[in-house]
């Protein structure tokens, strides 16, 4: 059946999700819509009710919805041609290493990488941190190199270099915040030595919305002999990217922000890199040949992906990329720019507001993220949210995964709304509407 047809899936809370009828506009229509009004109609998650009101989904900067041709590309691999790859030589196992290799193609012309040899597919970005630090880092690392990280750090650039520095005697510096909060490079120029083996940050914040000056970051650190990994998470799926105009050592992001599936990402690195990076984990399809006591490795990026892959994944992350690329990065950059200076506008505006981060002015040519993590005085980001969510309005609260920088904020968590190609300015007005009715619900308004 076409898979419009399959039932949504609800939601045992409270509040119950209940599927509406989907709309389609016509192609004459949708030619003078936003983009996020063209491309609803793909993605059947979002045509739904949460507790009796229209769901405005802005949670994705935790994860993206999925339209429907990576689930179709998904399904017609599990339908028609299930099978192991880089094994059998049969039909099946044919096609399937095909599509699965051909996915890695598409994310290298995707990021403009020298070859599809330069990509490893990993679980997630997390996964992808702790394959660096576990091969570069541990091969390469003594007692007392620096590695340079941010206070602006997701706990997957934290935790993986806290613990092999607690292995190899290495030494962690942070770059602090400027009073617009955003990363201070003139610290961090400070903060570079001789020593300095590593310098690994966030290319867009998942809080604050900034964006690094990744030119000036590179330039800086190569010039010390220091190699770059950047956490491109919150990048790759917003913004054109090419990884040789970046100049970065490594990059590492997931597929799941990006509109593809959870369970897969990758690490991009420079092949004569990769070359020289020992195995992480081993196995089946990361050796060249295995003898009783010893064996021989696969160039990369085999080397780096033991066992049986995430083949579905794979394939549907293979989906997302064209999708996107159909789309257009600039275009969707674009849009973002304009409906995320929307967002942080209207919030901002809201009495007993605090939005975190650079406003889009300060934040210049590089622009900001199409996010905003607030809070509201006198209270709770959870509460907001809980509220927030009998509107309707999906948004996230916590510290996502960034408590040192809450800790520097003076705060122990905060409401974050996230944007995407899907939402519109419509759905950041319903949002607005919604939160001051919670605000005035607690007699704060």
């Amino acid at each position: 059946p076409p898979l419009q047809t399959r039932p949504s899936r609800r939601r045992v809370e409270a509040c119950v999700a209940t599927p509406v009828d989907q709309s389609t506009a016509s192609s004459s229509t949708a030619s003078v819509l936003q983009l996020g009004e063209q491309l609803r109609r793909d993605f059947p998650v979002l045509d739904q009710e949460v507790c009796g009101n229209p769901l405005v989904y802005l949670d994705n900067a935790a994860t993206s919805q999925k339209p429907l041709q990576v689930l179709k590309a998904m399904d017609d691999y599990y339908l028609g041609y299930n099978s192991n790859v880089h094994r059998g030589v049969h039909t099946l196992g044919s096609k399937a290493t095909a599509a699965y290799e051909v996915a890695r193609q598409k994310l290298a012309v995707f990021i403009n990488a020298a070859s599809s040899r330069e990509i490893v597919f990993t679980r997630n970005a997390t996964e992808a941190t702790n394959l660096v630090a576990n091969t570069w880092g541990l091969a390469n690392l003594k007692p007392g190199d620096e590695i340079i990280l941010s206070v602006a750090e997701h706990h997957a650039n934290l935790v993986p270099w806290q613990l092999i520095a607690a292995r190899t005697g290495a030494i962690l510096k942070h770059v602090g915040l400027t009073a617009t909060q955003e990363l201070d490079l003139q610290q961090f120029k400070t903060l570079l030595s001789p020593r300095t083996r590593l310098v690994s940050l966030v290319h867009v914040s998942n809080v604050l919305g900034s964006v690094l000056d990744t030119s000036y970051v590179v330039e800086e650190a190569h010039k010390v002999g220091a190699l770059v990994m950047l956490d491109c998470c919150q990048s790759v799926p917003h913004m054109p990217l090419d990884v040789r105009a970046l100049g970065a050592d490594w990059v590492v992001a997931s597929s799941h922000k990006m509109c593809g599936p959870t369970g897969i990402g990758f690490l991009w690195g420079r092949y004569d890199l990769l070359d020289t990076m020992p195995p992480w984990m081993g196995g089946g399809e990361m050796i060249q040949d295995v003898f009783l006591d010893h064996a021989t490795y696969a160039s990369p990026p085999a080397r780096f992906e033991a066992g049986t892959p995430a083949i579905a994944e794979a394939i549907g992350l293979g989906a997302a990329v064209d999708y996107l690329t159909t789309i257009g990065m600039e275009r969707i950059q674009q849009y973002e720019h304009d409906l995320g200076g929307y967002l942080h506008e209207r919030l901002s505006a809201v009495p007993g507001v605090t939005v975190y981060g650079p406003t889009p002015k300060q934040a210049g040519a590089r622009g900001r993220a199409s996010l905003a993590a607030f809070n509201v005085q006198g209270l709770h980001a959870t509460d907001v949210s809980t509220l927030l969510d009998m509107s309707g309005v999906a948004v996230r609260s916590g510290h996502h995964c960034t408590q040192p920088l809450h800790r520097l904020l003076g705060i122990s968590s905060s409401a974050r709304a996230s944007a995407y190609i899907y939402n519109t300015h419509a759905e950041v007005d319903t949002f607005i509407a919604s939160l001051e009715e919670t605000i005035g619900f607690f007699g704060l308004g």
